[in-house]
């Protein structure tokens, strides 16, 4: 992978975090909200933010796919997951332990595998 598609690949792995965050934060600010179900999506700006974000992030994957194979691109979602229970634990102090931490090491270690793996 030359240095452009590395660096696409790994902002797809930030945007994707991003978008859960937002997501959780829409799922708060619901419990703000009073009425009907389908008129707190509509003043749930947090959820409409959320939306949009994965939108855009859907356009940057298929930009990333158009220049990268799926298996290799799809690699850099490992680390995506991987940030989305630090998220949690940094921002909603969600709780997190050992076995938490060795699972996404696990999975780190399966990202660094499929990438030194030679290029087909």
């Amino acid at each position: 992978m030359n240095p452009k598609d590395v660096a696409l690949c790994a902002s797809f792995a930030v945007v994707m975090p991003l978008g859960q965050t937002l997501f959780k934060f829409a799922a708060i600010y619901d419990k703000r909200l009073s009425g009907p179900f389908f008129l707190r999506l509509f003043l749930n700006f947090p959820l409409i933010a959320a939306g949009v974000w994965y939108a855009l992030s859907a356009l940057l994957w298929f930009y990333i796919l158009t220049r990268v194979p799926l298996s290799t691109a799809y690699a850099f979602s490992l680390v995506g997951a991987c940030l989305v229970p630090l998220i949690g634990w940094l921002v909603f102090k969600e709780a997190a332990d050992w076995r938490m931490a060795g699972g996404y090491v696990l999975m780190l270690a399966g990202f660094f595998l499929i990438l030194a793996r030679p290029a087909l």
